[in-house]
């Protein structure tokens, strides 16, 4: 059964490379690291949520907003097929009501917070951007791009960043949470440049704070398209 609806559009993966030690604890039971050419990957994703409906209802004022987030990359053998899906580290929305529903029903870790985000052409040079404020400081990350969009091509990096189809959540040690996300393959613009300004350690904890002294191995922006979640399913292991 499908829970949700929506457009993901100008989604922005910033990539880093990262020792698989920093994630092993995030692991959910029965799941295990995903490599792209042994690399193992975290990803800082921006985008925006439009024309969202739960369960088939649009909810009014949630139904266009931002979303940033920060995930890994994982798979599950399931009767001689893997599954390869994403582990979140955090969701961050400006909507109460999106984290409420998001934490209970997907055990998810969601948080709230003011978000703007930025969609300008300018001299054929598409800059987009996303911004969040929590106490201290504004964050954000923004590319500008060359506009015009191709196919991302097969066995490419971009496609193993863009084509994990389930999500899974680490309720406890012992239970795991599967949703699948369905959406077909997508375009990418070519980005001209970009900048990142976050605080890692504020906005994910200690445990994050190195990605500040990395630089992304790549950055993307895709066009997005329609996309379905799925109802979860708790995984008998």
């Amino acid at each position: 059964m499908t829970f949700l609806t929506a457009q993901w559009k100008n989604l922005i993966m910033a990539n880093y490379i990262v020792n698989p030690n920093h994630l092993e604890k995030y692991v959910p039971k029965g799941t295990e690291l995903d490599y792209w050419k042994g690399n193992c990957y975290v990803s800082l994703v921006g985008f925006l949520f439009k024309d969202t409906k739960i369960l088939g209802f649009k909810i009014p004022k949630h139904t266009d907003f931002e979303e940033v987030n920060l995930r890994f990359y994982v798979k599950r053998l399931e009767n001689g097929t893997w599954k390869r899906g994403v582990v979140f580290i955090k969701e961050i929305v400006p909507k109460a009501a999106i984290t409420f529903v998001a934490n209970t029903i997907y055990k998810e870790n969601y948080e709230t917070l003011a978000m703007y985000h930025k969609n300008e052409l300018k001299s054929e040079i598409r800059t987009v951007s996303y911004h969040w404020k929590n106490q201290r400081k504004t964050h954000s990350i923004e590319v500008n791009a060359y506009d015009f969009s191709t196919p991302i091509e097969a066995d490419s990096e971009e496609e193993f960043i863009t084509e994990h189809y389930f999500g899974y959540t680490k309720y406890n040690k012992n239970t795991t949470y599967e949703y699948e996300v369905k959406h077909p393959k997508w375009n990418q613009y070519a980005i001209k440049d970009h900048k990142i300004d976050i605080d890692f350690k504020e906005t994910y904890g200690t445990g994050f704070s190195f990605l500040g002294n990395l630089v992304p191995a790549s950055v993307f922006l895709t066009d997005g398209s329609e996309i379905q979640v799925e109802n979860k399913r708790k995984i008998t292991l």
